[in-house]
């Protein structure tokens, strides 16, 4: 990288909230090496209290949780970044539940999406961030995802993360089939529910399954930033 990439990420503004390790991790990896812009819907966000709990053990997640919560509580809105992809060399959109009731049906988000994707940026979503992209329609009136290999989170891992502690109504819909049926039978996961798996659909279409592949993912996009993959 010649210079530093721009980045903009984008968080959830649904009560449900986004995984802490989606956004920390990603931000360890990257944040040397990126400039970056943080937007939401609606100017804020919330992390999913659970993953504050579950990953009390992740050292940097907690450090990250504890010093910069700055960078949520108050973010650009995504809005303002409407018809702006020229700016920026990439789109990362964060997971966690929240997605699956925002981003998934936002028109700003599905908008950039496309923008970023038919400008020939690096588009990448992690876990419940894939949800965003289920909606999204290149220029030609095909589903961006047609034809891609796809990940996010599992069946078997919605399954087990209870998702009605969630949502008590149930989530909004079934992701993986979803991404199932919009990539043409593509969707792909690890045999194991919670390991890490990355999808690189094109070198600059990128997906992880779930929190445990956001280190992994951001690994890979840096690497291939810098030209090593």
């Amino acid at each position: 990288m010649s210079s530093k990439t721009k980045v903009l990420f984008v968080l959830t503004s649904a009560k449900q909230g986004w995984y802490l390790p989606e956004f920390a991790h990603p931000y360890q990896v990257l944040e040397k090496h990126i400039e970056v812009t943080i937007a939401s819907p609606l100017g804020h966000s919330v992390v999913d209290p659970i993953s504050v709990r579950l990953f009390k053990d992740d050292a940097y997640c907690q450090e990250f949780f504890a010093t910069k919560k700055d960078l949520w509580t108050s973010t650009a809105l995504l809005s303002s970044y409407a018809g702006r992809a020229s700016e920026f060399d990439m789109i990362f959109i964060v997971g966690g539940f929240g997605p699956m009731w925002d981003l998934a049906t936002d028109e700003t988000s599905i908008g950039l999406i496309k923008d970023f994707y038919e400008a020939g940026k690096y588009v990448v979503g992690l876990c419940h961030g894939a949800a965003a992209f289920v909606n999204v329609k290149l220029s030609d009136g095909s589903y961006l995802l047609k034809g891609h290999p796809v990940t996010g989170f599992s069946d078997l891992e919605e399954e087990q993360a209870i998702a009605t502690k969630v949502a008590p109504d149930g989530i909004p819909f079934d992701l993986q089939k979803q991404l199932n049926e919009r990539s043409g039978g593509l969707y792909e996961k690890n045999p194991e529910a919670w390991q890490p798996h990355v999808v690189v659909a094109t070198p600059k279409l990128i997906f992880g399954q779930n929190p445990n592949s956001a280190h992994p993912l951001s690994v890979k996009v840096l690497e291939i930033l810098q030209g090593k993959s």
